[in-house]
């Protein structure tokens, strides 16, 4: 398996809305990825005026496994203009491509390029809830610690789910950047 983090390209909009959205989606990721917040299914139009903006985004690239894209991983300042603290995430489009590894492999890649690419960091975070027991296996995988849990925070389907949050220093991969 050759798994890589590459730039968008406007001539990969059109397949990753077929594989998120569209004829080859499955939807299974909507289940698990924030299902509170209630997003809809985006439109062609929406999605194509979303990831436009992404391309050449340094925080965000899509994950290809043998040059077929699968999935996408991004980053956000959650300090706004301080950039001192980084969240990232990860989605892996279908659910055939689950519990194969790609998702630690690929979350593991995505924080050493973003240690490096910003040398100030100390720590990047990955927040992710109870109800999602597979997110919390890759954070761990991927070399985070769960550095937190504040319970009874995320509301779905009539019950509560704990919001878990999960950290990385770069001094625990200094040998590894």
């Amino acid at each position: 398996m050759m798994l890589s983090l590459r730039q968008i390209q406007p001539s990969d909009i059109s397949v990753c809305y077929d594989f998120k959205y569209g004829k080859k989606a499955d939807l299974a990721w909507m289940a698990y990825n924030g299902p509170y917040f209630g997003e809809p299914i985006l439109s062609i139009a929406a999605f194509d005026s979303k990831m436009l903006s992404r391309v050449n985004d340094p925080h965000y690239k899509l994950i290809t496994i043998n040059e077929q894209i699968v999935g996408e991983v991004s980053a956000y300042w959650v300090d706004g203009d301080l950039k001192k603290w980084l969240e990232v995430g990860i989605l892996i489009y279908q659910k055939e491509n689950w519990g194969k590894g790609i998702s630690s492999l690929a979350l593991s890649q995505w924080i050493r390029e973003l240690f490096v690419a910003h040398p100030d960091i100390a720590h990047i975070g990955l927040t992710t809830w109870s109800g999602n027991p597979a997110m919390m296996r890759v954070g761990e995988k991927s070399g985070m610690t769960k550095e937190g849990t504040i319970r009874q925070v995320r509301y779905w389907q009539g019950r509560y789910y704990d919001s878990v949050k999960y950290g990385v220093l770069r001094h625990d991969l200094q040998s590894q950047l």
